[in-house]
């Protein structure tokens, strides 16, 4: 892995109003990494996730992502590098549904990036090829279940070519049946050095992809390690209240 990390930052503060939901969090996300952000509902996860492709802009702190410090005032062009660099899904589709399956992957590589309708087609086919679905290439959001418009968001997100991936939450709206699809398709991103950062309650998935895991707690960061370490082995008190309450299989 290269010694640089992806993601950097220290003491990063977010406030909502009078609401403060990050507390001075410190911490790195490598290159090549899989970590899994965990912790109960309004600890702060999805916040500093989205801190991350500046959907938010913290207010104290400092924030690096691959070398662009996000701490500062950014010009649009340096906004469109990191969005381009850093791709996101999240827990819902966000397809346009007036448009074909292909037509939605090819839209922002054709304005972001410039690329020409043949080069952004090429692209999204073999990324549909990637998920599973090169044959919905031509069908309209509506016809796809819920885990299938997963996979097509995420395939839409790769189209960018990122060398970042967030995941908030992806799988928290799908029936459980479909959960597997998503998550399958992550796991190869992961086996194949994709730098990711997932937001998950889905623990076994920590537990055999994520390289670390990190709990959040009120806004800081109570408890991290290795995935397996920190979920077999838990240390604080909270995160060993928070795991009794999740549903997984131990390996």
């Amino acid at each position: 892995m290269d010694n640089t990390p992806a993601i950097w930052f220290d003491q990063v503060e977010k406030n909502f109003g009078a609401l403060q939901v990050l507390r001075g969090i410190s911490g790195q996300i490598n290159v090549g990494e899989v970590v899994a952000i965990i912790g109960s509902s309004g600890c702060g996860k999805s916040t500093l996730l989205r801190c991350f492709n500046r959907l938010e802009t913290i207010n104290g702190g400092h924030l690096l992502v691959n070398g662009i410090d996000i701490s500062k005032d950014l010009s649009s062009q340096q906004l469109r590098q990191l969005r381009a660099e850093v791709g996101m899904v999240f827990q819902q589709f966000n397809l346009f549904p007036h448009m074909t399956v292909l037509d939605n992957l090819c839209l922002a590589p054709c304005k972001v990036l410039g690329q020409s309708l043949k080069e952004s087609s090429r692209t999204a086919k073999f990324y549909l090829d990637k998920v599973g679905l090169l044959e919905k290439a031509n069908a309209y959001p509506e016809q796809l279940s819920g885990g299938q418009k997963q996979r097509v968001a995420i395939a839409r997100s790769l189209c960018m070519r990122p060398k970042i991936m967030l995941f908030d939450e992806p799988t928290s709206a799908l029936d459980p049946e479909l959960v597997g699809e998503v998550l399958a398709v992550m796991q190869q991103l992961a086996e194949e050095g994709m730098t990711m950062v997932v937001v998950t309650h889905e623990m076994q998935f920590a537990r055999e992809v994520a390289n670390r895991v990190l709990f959040l707690n009120q806004g800081q960061v109570e408890e991290e390690g290795s995935a397996r370490e920190v979920l077999t082995y838990p240390r604080s008190d909270r995160l060993k209240t928070f795991l009794s309450r999740m549903s997984f299989a131990k390996v």
